[in-house]
């Protein structure tokens, strides 16, 4: 298995925001996290990122546990997050926020100018602005700046936690199409979003989180069709 987490318990304190979460991917799949606000998904991603440590669980990369391991050894072993608002370094260009994307490959001497052309071929409006301040940006090229930031870091599980925030529908099909393309370029995709329909078109199977437990997880066809998501995250 690619990738799997094995009963995994996060707490704030006292209280559990992840209760025996367990979830796996095969390499190159897409996965959405479907769930409400505080049903436990940015916790979840930062457990994985390492920037939240979990209580008790193991989560795997090809077999080797990284629960234990600081958040830059994760991203060496390929897994890189774009966080919930972006999270831009906005008085800096944007090629200088590309570069601190591939900060670690950088510090040890590797080459990433080819990884910085394909990520202006897959977003070519980043290419147009590569010298202006990233905080200067539209929301949608700010997004689009983000995931070209954690490409840099040249993940094989790429996170994206509410990537389609705050935009207009046309940017987010334009968002969620090069999501697609990244992922059918072999890239593992984990995609947490609120917008189920978008997400489930790009995943091919889905787990949905409440109360920091997955209570479902099924193929993206048949939670398309279920009548509790239908209700929950599809407006009926």
């Amino acid at each position: 298995m690619f990738f799997e987490a094995v009963g995994v318990d996060t707490f704030f304190g006292d209280s559990f925001i992840l209760r025996g979460i367990s979830l796996e991917m095969a390499e190159g799949e897409a996965i959405s996290i479907l769930g409400a606000n505080g049903s436990g998904k940015t916790t979840l991603l930062k457990t994985i990122s390492g920037l939240v440590r979990p209580r008790s669980g193991e989560i795997r990369l090809e077999g080797r546990r990284i629960d234990r391991m600081a958040p830059e050894q994760i991203v060496k072993m390929g897994v890189s997050q774009c966080p919930e608002g972006r999270r831009l370094f906005p008085y800096m260009s944007v090629v200088e926020n590309l570069q601190l994307g591939a900060y670690w490959r950088l510090r040890r001497g590797e080459k990433v100018g080819e990884d910085q052309e394909r990520v202006y071929q897959l977003f070519p409006r980043l290419k147009e602005r590569e010298r202006q301040m990233a905080g200067t940006l539209s929301g949608g090229e700010q997004q689009m700046l983000a995931i070209a930031r954690a490409l840099m870091a040249g993940p094989r599980l790429l996170m994206l936690d509410e990537p389609s925030l705050g935009l207009a529908p046309l940017v987010v099909r334009e968002i969620f199409s090069t999501v697609r393309e990244v992922n059918q370029k072999g890239v593992s995709i984990l995609l947490v979003e609120q917008n189920a329909v978008m997400a489930l078109n790009v995943a091919s199977r889905g787990y949905v989180l409440e109360m920091g437990r997955v209570v479902l997880t099924d193929h993206r066809d048949n939670l398309l069709k279920d009548e509790r998501i239908r209700q929950a995250y599809l407006g009926g």
